[in-house]
């Protein structure tokens, strides 16, 4: 089993590199769901730039549309969704996977999504977003898995503030945890070095000696059970996405309620449901 290596920034000269462009993409990733309106003060330390600096990106990007502004705070305008959108309508992992996710969802009634790592956390590129019903009246009784449609159940939300380009923390995710254990030795150590794990609920995993040896089962066992680490009540198994030469290229998972879990569904059904469907997705990643 080969690894998936985390793509490095491509190197570039000293004269090629824009300084002004990457001090403003630093100020726009400033943005997130904790900090969803900055002024200059906030922006600047949040962006490692003086507060004048960052006070002439704010005001660039606000012309130039990408930022909405009162006059005091800033917040991020539509016009930022170009970038996403541009990305899922082009990019081939999430058209790849969509239907494979929307045929999961209508025969469980589940919530499924697929993710890739990026940095700390783990970027959801496709969720599914079909249910039971919706199959039903669309003629989908049955699917690639070979299983009839269970057309009475609607899929289930069990998790909140979950959607395409959304960044959870992957050291308490199962798709982060999936992702981290297929790493090579030497760059889960490098992302480890240093790195404090945050406390989400009482069930996080905080400590790196408790998170390498949970990484190693992960490794052995080749999926991932998270329980209410993330999110309290929540539960979400995964398992890595592999191409032909057997990189590890996203993880697919799949999130359940507590009932959901209790009930012993995760083994039974789910987990070899979200197996033959990475075997499935293989050709074409």
């Amino acid at each position: 089993m080969k690894a998936h290596r985390m793509n490095p920034p491509p190197s570039i000269a000293k004269a090629d590199f824009i300084e002004g462009m990457a001090k403003g993409m630093a100020v726009l990733e400033s943005f997130d769901t904790e900090r969803q309106r900055l002024n200059a003060t906030l922006a600047a330390q949040r962006a490692g730039l003086t507060r004048a600096a960052a006070r002439r990106h704010l005001l660039t990007l606000a012309h130039l549309g990408y930022l909405e502004t009162d006059g005091r705070y800033f917040w991020l305008a539509p016009k930022v969704l170009r970038f996403s959108g541009s990305y899922l309508a082009s990019a081939r992992l999430p058209r790849a996977v969509q239907p494979a996710l929307n045929r999961l969802a209508a025969y469980t009634g589940d919530s499924f999504s697929v993710a890739v790592l990026e940095g700390d956390a783990v970027v959801i590129v496709a969720r599914s977003a079909v249910t039971a019903s919706d199959a039903s009246r669309q003629g989908w009784l049955s699917s690639s898995l070979g299983h009839p449609l269970r057309q009475a159940q609607d899929v289930r939300w069990t998790a909140h503030g979950l959607h395409l380009g959304a960044r959870l923390p992957a050291h308490a995710t199962s798709t982060g945890r999936v992702l981290l254990a297929n790493l090579p030795s030497a760059e889960l150590s490098a992302w480890l070095k240093g790195r404090l794990l945050p406390r989400l609920t009482p069930y996080t995993v905080t400590d790196h000696k408790g998170m390498r040896r949970i990484l190693s089962e992960v490794r052995q066992q080749d999926w991932c059970l998270a329980s209410e680490e993330h999110e309290l009540g929540v539960h979400a198994v995964a398992v890595p996405l592999r191409n032909m030469a057997g990189q590890t290229v996203a993880a697919l998972n799949a999130v359940v309620s507590t009932a959901r879990l209790q009930a012993g569904v995760v083994q039974a059904e789910l987990l070899p449901l979200l197996q033959s469907t990475a075997l499935e997705l293989r050709p074409a990643l």
